[in-house]
């Protein structure tokens, strides 16, 4: 079943692959043929060239994206990820043209037609997506989970019910039952989820499932995403790994902050008339103050201001303790209402970032009442001050606004021991997609409102 899964999602590749690189082909093969002045370009040679380049970037740019995972991510995931791959792939592929042909000049030429072309091919292949989803779900039911819990874990028991179409925990069981079910029940079930239960306990349950070829998911604890981008040391007769801890390079960070720099002048340059229409409506809406202003946790604990267009009513914390928003909060102004799901009032931390402040990417800058208490909850909660804080990162691409901050941490961990510019640049374009998802902006429930805020007074109580 699960082979028949990944061949029905090659398919579906092969079928984007053919009908973007022929309707590539055919801008290209009708071009050239207008202005085909040596008679070379209409060569067999060049046009296999053309369409190769073009299939060949069109399969990287979209697996880095993941614009092929059918039955993975969502529909709005899916859709989001084809048109960044298309718009991606035609804008290299105007410099390759241009190289192919030899001729700069004809760079306008390339570029309302592969512009045009870009949103074309956006309409036809996201409109494919969708049946072949539907499809995936019809022909390949969730996967029956057995989960492996512990009374004393630190994560929730519901997370892979957000994904109904793909998961079902059919049957839970806990680790205190002792290892004789658990393995008595295994085999009754496609795949085991362990979830957060003592490591000497998972270490063993991993075993038998490797024995007998059982698919494993498990949530990883803060030491396993450490030891996770270690090296493979071959110098003796039995496996080392090596963790560096090194952090971020010199190198790297000069690299980073030429961006961060270069990255937020361009963005403050595009959304200036954003910025002055919301300036307006903040203005005219109930003429408070247009930014809002908060302490906030960088690197190695460093506090500075944050800023932000302002998207509840003045004085919305009187009491000066922290209080999330929630769901249905009637703190938030009519502004706000168009704002906060759209991200716009986030737009003036490009200032902190030109500032220093901030980066692009980092792990998001927590108030400090509540590192204070997450620290005190959770004394690993540290690590992530290693970097700078960002405007978006890992916890902001694949959490929620309401993920736990254990769950926050493990994705920070893992950006922080995974660095890359490459993945600076997966989590920008990871952002953008982020936009068409509902969950990404989701407030606290009532629930966790009240729970956020009893934490908050102790914290007020034991500082008092």
């Amino acid at each position: 079943m699960i082979q028949n899964r990944y061949i029905y999602r090659w398919l579906c590749m092969v079928l984007f692959c053919t009908l973007a690189t022929c309707m590539f082909f055919y801008v290209w093969y009708s071009f050239v043929k207008v202005n085909n002045q040596t008679g070379s370009l209409l060569g067999l040679g060049n046009l296999s060239m053309a369409a190769g380049i073009y299939l060949v970037l069109y399969i990287l740019i979209g697996k880095a994206l993941k614009a092929f995972t059918i039955g993975v991510d969502r529909k709005a995931n899916l859709l989001a990820s084809q048109v960044l791959t298309l718009f991606s792939v035609n804008a290299t592929e105007l410099f390759a043209s241009c190289a192919i042909t030899g001729q700069f000049r004809f760079f306008p030429d390339f570029l309302w037609r592969y512009l045009l072309l870009a949103l074309v091919q956006s309409l036809v292949l996201c409109l494919l997506t969708i049946p072949m989803v539907d499809l995936y779900r019809k022909l390949f039911k969730p996967q029956q989970l057995l989960e492996i819990y512990c009374d004393e874990s630190n994560e929730t028991l519901d997370f892979m019910n957000g994904r109904p179409d793909k998961y079902h925990v059919a049957k839970t069981v806990n680790i205190s039952e002792g290892t004789d079910k658990i393995f008595s029940l295994i085999n009754e079930y496609e795949a085991v989820l362990i979830n957060d239960i003592p490591s000497e306990q998972k270490n063993v349950i991993l075993k038998e499932c490797f024995r007998i070829g059982k698919r494993v998911y498990f949530t990883p604890k803060i030491s396993d995403i450490i030891g996770k981008n270690s090296d493979d040391i071959n110098l003796f007769d039995t496996p080392l790994y090596l963790c560096r801890n090194n952090g971020i390079s010199v190198f790297q960070l000069a690299v980073k902050r030429f961006f961060d720099i270069l990255f937020s002048l361009i963005a403050l340059i595009i959304t200036s008339p954003i910025f002055l229409i919301t300036t307006i409506a903040i203005k005219l809406e109930d003429g408070g103050p247009v930014f809002f202003r908060q302490n906030r946790v960088t690197i190695g604990g460093k506090e500075f201001s944050i800023l932000k267009f302002r998207s509840m009513i003045v004085d919305a914390e009187k009491d000066g303790r922290p209080h999330p928003a929630g769901e249905a909060d009637d703190r938030i102004t009519k502004v706000g209402h168009v704002i906060r799901p759209t991200r716009i009032d986030e737009l003036p931390q490009f200032i902190n970032i030109l500032k220093g402040d901030m980066s692009i990417v980092g792990p998001r800058p927590e108030r400090v009442e509540h590192v204070r208490k997450y620290t005190n909850d959770i004394p690993e909660f540290s690590y992530r001050l290693k970097v700078k804080g960002g405007l978006t990162g890992v916890a902001q691409v694949f959490g929620k606004y309401n993920t736990s901050p254990l769950s926050k941490l493990k994705m920070d961990i893992f950006y922080i021991t995974n660095y890359s510019l490459l993945l600076d640049l997966q989590i920008l374009f990871e952002t953008v997609k982020i936009l068409v998802q509902k969950e990404s902006t989701e407030g606290f429930t009532e629930e966790k409102q009240e729970e956020m805020h009893n934490a908050d007074s102790e914290i007020g109580d034991r500082n008092e």
